[in-house]
Order: structure tokens, then sequence, then C-alpha cells
């Protein structure tokens, strides 16, 4: 069965507000861990890291948090933790606080990839190592951007489109936002990937920011906004295909219309089994988190980080083409199929949690 442009769509989409992207509740607290007190800089107990998340809206960036904190602390680090609640202005304040407090190095997961360069330019001017997180810092070079391999994301979500509608479809892409790097590359591999063949993109739009009302507003429009039939959508990541399916599903066509998602978020891989979403990105957070955690205390150290974590001609160019040393996982796609072997195995989310709704 095949979706048509329904004129309650719109209004049926934002009554659905409150669930988007809230796979863990939201949270403005903002964490930190002090120093015990003033050590030597060369010293293990010595180094001190201040860490700034976009937010903690997303189920991923808990995960992130606790890994990255606990890998430093026992690599004999002090983590500062704070989240800028979306905020660019926040983000900047607590970069500058990290800075005039001297931290050995500044860890950076970006509100806005495009805004931060000044800030940047100060703690690097003052010998603070900063660290690009998941998102590439543009306008001014950092030590290191480590990430997940983005471009192969998007690659990933076309390919699971092609497989499902292999004589092709109308595609709709509601896409992360602009303002970040890591969501645009997400859309460049997806776009090169889905490539010129029967597979047209007849929709196509960004969240403002990774925020519930952004994005319930980001999937009426869209649905709202063509009148071709849809075959699939392609979301920026799980938070939105859960409100893309709600959608669906109120109009008895959940699991007709093929849904991709990134995150592997516990919802997402429920709907997977339950046959509603196609697939999720599962990208290695807890390795992207501990190996970021090793190489910030290495570079905070004043030591190289070549070897197995970087290799030396691994960079990314930033918008200004300056070269920044880069380290990224590969993600890997997710389906019905291979949900055990991937998710289960690895003890990202237990059997219980993922076939909750489904007998097994």
């Amino acid at each position: 069965m095949k979706l048509k442009r329904l004129a309650a769509a719109a209004a049926a989409l934002i009554a659905a507000a409150g669930l988007l992207l809230t796979a863990c509740a939201d949270t403005s607290q903002e964490t930190s861990q002090e120093p015990s007190g003033e050590m030597e800089k060369e010293t293990d107990e010595g180094i001190r890291i201040g860490i700034t998340f976009d937010t903690f809206v997303l189920e991923r960036w808990t995960r992130d948090r606790d890994v990255f904190v606990d890998t430093a602390r026992k690599l004999g680090a002090t983590v500062d933790v704070q989240t800028a609640n979306g905020d660019v202005e926040k983000q900047k304040a607590q970069i500058r606080k990290f800075t005039e407090e001297n931290m050995d190095a500044i860890v950076v997961v970006a509100t806005d990839c495009y805004a931060l360069s000044e800030e940047v330019k100060d703690a690097r001017n003052k010998g603070i190592q900063v660290i690009s997180y998941d998102r590439l810092i543009q306008g001014e070079q950092t030590d290191l951007y480590i990430t997940v391999d983005n471009e192969m994301v998007g690659a990933l979500m076309a390919q699971s489109i092609k497989e499902n509608l292999p004589d092709g479809g109308n595609v709709v892409m509601i896409c992360g936002p602009e303002a970040d790097s890591n969501s645009m590359d997400v859309v460049n591999g997806f776009e090169a990937e889905l490539g010129e063949g029967p597979w047209k993109i007849v929709y196509k739009s960004h969240v403002k920011s990774w925020t519930p009302e952004n994005g319930t507003q980001a999937v009426a429009d869209a649905f709202a906004g063509t009148e071709e039939q849809i075959d699939a959508v392609m979301c920026g990541n799980d938070g939105l295909a859960g409100y893309v399916i709600r959608s669906l599903s109120e109009r008895q066509l959940a699991g007709d219309v093929v849904v991709v998602g990134q995150d592997a978020d516990l919802e997402a891989c429920q709907r997977i089994v339950e046959g509603t979403q196609a697939m999720t990105v599962f990208k290695p957070i807890n390795d992207l988190a501990k190996e970021a955690a090793e190489c910030t205390v290495k570079l905070a150290k004043g030591e190289q980080i070549t070897g197995d974590l970087l290799d030396a001609s691994d960079v990314k160019e930033n918008e200004d083409g300056q070269k920044v040393p880069y380290y990224g996982l590969e993600p890997v796609a997710v389906t019905k199929e291979n949900m055990d072997s991937v998710i289960i195995s690895s003890g990202f989310h237990s059997r219980e949690e993922v076939y909750l709704n489904v007998e097994n």
C-alpha cells in the first residue's frame, strides 16, 4: 500500500508532539567531576578535561558521556561535563570557561559547527588541545576529529532503501541540522549512493536543531509538502523515524513505507523486529567514546596518537582547507536479520528490551 498526501497529516503529527527524539528524557542539569586538587600537568593525575555536549535529549549522548568519563578516569584524568542544551551561546561560554580554567584538553560535541572558531582559537593559543567529537568544527583547526564515518552512514541508509525498493520509488529526506557537519556528511553519502536510478527524492528538508518541537514540525512539513506518493523516508536519526512511523501507524500504513534511521536507539531496534522500521545504522558508540578519551589523554600529555589509534595520513579538511587529524570508526547497518548478532551479542541492548513487544 502506498502513502498519499492527506490533508490531516500536519494536524495528526502535531498531536503526536512530545514523543520525538526523546527515547531518554532531556536534562538541562550540568554535571561535573571536579579535580580533587592542583597537580602537575605532566602526571596522569594532573590531566584535566572539559567536555561540552550539544544535548542529552538523544539517547546516544548519555552513552558517549558515561563511557568517555569512565575511560578517562581509569587513565587518571578528571573530567568536567557540561551540556549546552542546543544553545550555541551557552556552549561558547562553556568553552571560554574551560579555557579560563586552563584545562589540558577541551572536547566539543558542537551545537553549531560553524560558530565556535573564536573560542577554539583562543583555547589553542593558550596551548589547550581541542578535539572535535563526532562533528567537525569549522573555521578553525582542531587537534583531532574523532567520529563514525558519517558518509558511510548515509550510504548504508540508501542501500537499504534500494534493497527494499528494487524497482525504485519516491523518497523523502528529513535530515539533521545544517549546522551539524556530520549531518551534512550523512546527506552527501546518502545522495551519492542513491544515485541517478529509479529512486527519486521528492522532498528534502533539515530540522533546525535536535529538539522535539523542531523535529515534530519537520515531519509534519514533510508529509504536507509533497503531493507525490511516498515510498521511503530517510530520517536524520531514529527519533525522527519514530515520528514518521507513528504517523504511518495512525493510517495503518506502518511497514508499507520503507523508513530508515541511525543510532540504533532501543525504540528503533524494537520497531525493526516489529516490522515497522526497515533499518537503523549502528554506530559503535562505546568504542568511539573509549577511543576519544584515550586520544584526548594522550594529546593532553603531549604524546602522539599514531599506530593503532591513528594513522598519520588520516586527515579531514574543514571548510577552510585546514587538515585535521581524523579517526573514523565504521558503522553497521542493522536489520531484523542481524539484530541478534550486532545489537544483542554486543550487549548494546538486551534481548529482553529489544523483543519486548514481540514473541520470541
